[in-house]
């Protein structure tokens, strides 16, 4: 029987999240967060929104899935991106 945390990392949400592209994205929405909460830093949910850019920002930059951890499963891309089957395209290696 599976858990939720396989089941997710299965999913072409998942898959997205955990490529090249989804890091890139996770990356830009946490550093749309930080600095949409910079300019409303004096509003309470300007200081919301500049910590919870924190967890997109450094899901992207370490390759990490917080979303699969708390459902079960693995914490690193990489091994998400193993037990799942997708494997990302590198620039330089065959």
């Amino acid at each position: 029987m599976q858990n939720l945390g396989e089941t997710f990392n299965r999913s072409a949400l998942s898959r997205f999240l955990n490529s090249i592209a989804g890091r890139i994205f996770r990356l830009l929405a946490g550093l749309a967060f930080l600095v949409v909460g910079y300019v409303y830093r004096l509003n309470t949910l300007g200081i919301v929104s500049m910590a919870w850019g924190v967890f997109p920002l450094s899901a992207g930059a370490f390759d990490v899935c917080y979303i699969s951890v708390v459902l079960g499963g693995p914490f690193s891309g990489k091994k998400i991106r193993e037990q799942s089957g997708t494997r990302e395209r590198s620039s330089g290696a065959a």
